[in-house]
């Protein structure tokens, strides 16, 4: 079941919410939104310039960057991975690294299952780093560049906003006979500087910076990754280990964990 990113689909429809209503109180009819010329111009204006801009396998990715923005990835809970490599290490360490190879092979995420093959095939910790990091590089550029593109959307957009109140505005002097017109003309002039403001500065900047901060999340998971491969490589004990993953959690949750572990301690020391 795909799971929403609430954050997204929340300030999405706030967004446009609060254009809705601040149009309503300023006494401006909602109608005046559904500008034909001003949405051609903004929405397919800003594709066009987005389509020139990035090449054509970039552009396909698009749709697969929406569902990424509006959708919850499935990715491993920092804490269930800290807990994972510190049983893996007190099995490693009493009974061999090869006997972990039954449990990587279930694993999902092919990123840890391929460290831990190389890990298990017995390659050095510096080759193993170098691989993985390399491969977290790739992916972090792949990234970016997905980000760019609504970065990039989102600079056109304002300006082609203001493309459309000057075409806009070319319409209304042709009306300088007829007042009334003459205003409705120039209203009409402004919507798509509106659409271009808004579409730029809370459509698509903001999704390109979602993009950016998921990759960072993602990229601080596979740098846990890696430190916890090369820790049961060298044969660190659990207690190790656990320390030194848990700097990668943020202070409250890495609190709760120690305390958690300290009353499991407790609790096994009572039984015993």
């Amino acid at each position: 079941m795909i799971e929403l990113d609430k954050t997204s689909v929340f300030g999405l429809i706030i967004g446009i919410f609060v254009l809705g209503v601040g149009i309503v109180l300023k006494g401006v009819p909602i109608s005046a939104l559904a500008n034909s010329a001003a949405i051609l111009i903004i929405i397919l204006g800003t594709a066009a310039a987005v389509i020139i801009a990035f090449p054509s396998y970039e552009i396909k990715r698009v749709p697969k960057l929406l569902k990424i923005l509006f959708t919850e990835q499935k990715k491993m809970n920092k804490v269930e991975l800290i807990n994972m490599f510190s049983d893996w290490a007190q099995t490693a360490r009493r009974e061999g690294i090869l006997v972990l190879e039954k449990k990587i092979a279930e694993l999902e995420d092919p990123f840890l299952k391929n460290g831990m093959y190389l890990a298990i095939d017995g390659k050095t910790p510096d080759y193993i780093r170098e691989v993985l990091l390399a491969e977290i590089e790739a992916m972090e550029e792949r990234h970016e560049t997905g980000a760019k593109i609504f970065s990039q959307a989102g600079t056109y957009a304002p300006t082609l906003g203001v493309l459309g109140a000057v075409v806009g505005l070319i319409a209304a002097l042709g009306e300088m006979n007829d007042t009334e017109t003459l205003g409705q003309a120039i209203s009409a002039a402004f919507i798509a500087t509106l659409l271009g403001i808004f579409t730029g500065y809370v459509l698509w900047h903001p999704f390109a910076n979602k993009l950016r901060r998921k990759s960072k999340q993602e990229i601080q998971l596979k740098m846990m990754m890696i430190e916890g491969i090369l820790s049961i490589i060298e044969g660190e004990a659990p207690k190790e280990i656990e320390q030194k993953l848990l700097s990668f959690l943020p202070a409250k949750e890495r609190r709760a964990f120690i305390e958690e572990s300290r009353d499991h301690n407790n609790a096994y020391t009572k039984t015993t």
